[in-house]
């Protein structure tokens, strides 16, 4: 009678004990020549049985069929099949008469109904161990994410420890990938610029291949590296250390939204081109060079449009500029403001306790929340993606609480630090009227307020409200400094404290 051998071992396998092709090769040549069997072919393969359409064992059975061989000789069943339908052949091969000896120095086999019967619950054995070795696998794999460990491959920033079996920063990596996000956040680079910064500074991933564009995508869309776990769909907490704040990563996700398709802007380059859309039809507002200068006009793109911009690029400037005028604060005067909020550093340091407390409370509720959003969801009165859904959101606000917590309990600020922000943002606006980088000023137009439109050859948007206020001249002038220190007060919000007088007594001249 004449034989094949089949050896096989699967490298996704986990069962460790399986012997290697070559130890199989070698074992099964042995026990042919021990029970003088003759072999006229042998087939290895390197791959998983769970499922069919193994390309070596389909061809070991295209044999059989053709009458070349009439028995197989493998080191166990569960190496021929570790799934139904591979079985199920090889059962039907023996009840055609195809296969007449099957051969395992671990299993005895006889083609006789005893015989068939022992076979079928061999394949039936093997299949129940990787189902049940699957299932393992998973709830695994969910308890390591609902103790917080990530349970693949670490993204670029962070390395794999293979001791703790956690994940580590990548001390070399981490500080490139947080400015990725933080030039990102600016909204002057374009993924693919992000791409050539990612060369020019010797970004790569975790196997040191290059930075792609779709690399780019993936980190600036994944929670992981805010603290925040994203696995099939569903939003986990995790224990690694977050390498950005939750406040830049949601900025990024804003750029991401704004920012259209790649503008062609040709040979010439125009200022604005981006920025405008038509208020009467809210098509995009396009520019063209015309008699030497540059015009602004809708593409009418949303139909019949009443308006006749065909706006010059310098006109458009001075209304830009004049605004910038409106909100500046000179250097000199935006220290002054700075050094008094300095001084009131400790007692910001005081009345943030207050606000932690509440804060901690907002969290407890949070997570009462999650518990009885788990509890909702195994008792089946929601589905999977509105469970995800709803977790992913409470999850999120948890983030942005925790890390309120830590910048309350690091520096004792409340309102303190965004209205350092925004007298910065306001002497910003002033050295950009000095530098007139038309670029850094659709960035910061972009950044205060909405809705950028051009009625009637005029520019308007929407801006936030402290820039509001900060362009309408304070009645109460004292000094140098217009406006700034009433805004602050009253956009900011500043509890309980009386700074316009504070700071107006120390700025008079």
């Amino acid at each position: 009678m004449r034989y094949i051998i089949y050896a096989r071992k699967s490298t996704e396998e986990d069962d460790r004990q399986i012997l290697s092709i070559e130890a199989q090769l070698v074992e099964l040549r042995e026990f042919a020549a021990k029970e003088k069997l003759e072999i006229v072919a042998s087939f290895e393969e390197a791959k998983t049985a769970k499922e069919p359409g193994r390309i070596k064992f389909a061809e070991m059975l295209s044999l059989i069929e053709k009458g070349k061989a009439e028995g197989i000789i493998s080191w166990h069943p569960d190496r021929l099949a570790r799934n139904s339908v591979d079985g199920g052949r090889i059962i039907h091969f023996v009840d055609r008469g195809l296969i007449k000896s099957l051969k395992f120095p671990t299993f005895w086999f006889e083609p006789t109904p005893q015989g068939l019967f022992m076979l079928n619950i061999a394949f039936g054995q093997s299949k129940y161990f990787v189902d049940n070795l699957r299932e393992n696998v998973k709830r695994g794999l969910r308890q390591k994410l609902r103790n917080g460990v990530w349970p693949s491959w670490a993204p670029i920033g962070y390395l794999n420890n293979p001791k703790t079996r956690g994940i580590d920063v990548d001390t070399e990596k981490a500080p490139k990938v947080r400015k990725l996000f933080e030039i990102y956040g600016t909204g002057t680079y374009t993924l693919h610029a992000l791409v050539l910064w990612c060369k020019a500074n010797g970004l790569r991933g975790n196997l040191g291949k290059e930075i792609s564009l779709s690399n780019i995508q993936k980190i600036l869309t994944n929670p992981f590296y805010v603290g925040l776990m994203r696995y099939r769909g569903e939003i986990f907490e995790g224990t690694h250390e977050p390498l950005i704040s939750k406040k830049l990563f949601d900025k990024c996700q804003d750029v991401r939204t704004k920012r259209g398709k790649e503008i062609e802007t040709g040979k010439h380059k125009f200022a604005f081109l981006g920025l405008l859309k038509c208020a009467s039809c809210g098509s995009s507002i396009t520019a063209e060079m015309q008699k030497g200068h540059a015009y602004y006009r809708c593409t009418k793109k949303g139909g019949v449009c009443q308006e006749k911009h065909y706006l010059r690029e310098e006109l458009l400037m001075e209304q830009i500029i004049s605004f910038l005028e409106k909100v500046s604060l000179s250097s000199e005067d935006a220290e002054k403001v700075l050094a008094a909020f300095d001084a009131e550093q400790d007692k910001a340091r005081d009345e943030a306790r207050a606000e932690i407390d509440v804060l901690k409370n907002e969290v407890s509720k949070i997570e009462a929340k999650l518990s009885k959003l788990l509890d909702a969801y195994l008792a089946d009165a929601l589905t999977q993606t509105e469970y995800a859904a709803k977790k992913e959101q409470l999850l999120s606000r948890k983030v942005e609480l925790n890390e309120k917590i830590k910048d309350f309990t690091d520096k004792g600020l409340s309102w303190l630090e965004p209205a350092r922000e925004f007298v910065l943002s306001l002497n910003q606006a002033s050295k950009l009227v000095e530098s007139g980088d038309t670029n850094a000023m659709t960035t910061f137009l972009k950044n205060i307020g909405s809705n950028h439109i051009l009625r009637n050859r005029e520019f308007s948007f929407a801006p936030k409200l402290q820039y509001e206020l900060a362009a309408e001249p304070c009645a109460a002038v004292s000094g140098d400094l217009t406006f700034t220190t009433v805004c602050a007060v009253s956009v900011l919000n500043i509890p309980q404290r009386d700074f316009t007088s504070v700071l107006w007594g120390r700025f008079e001249k």
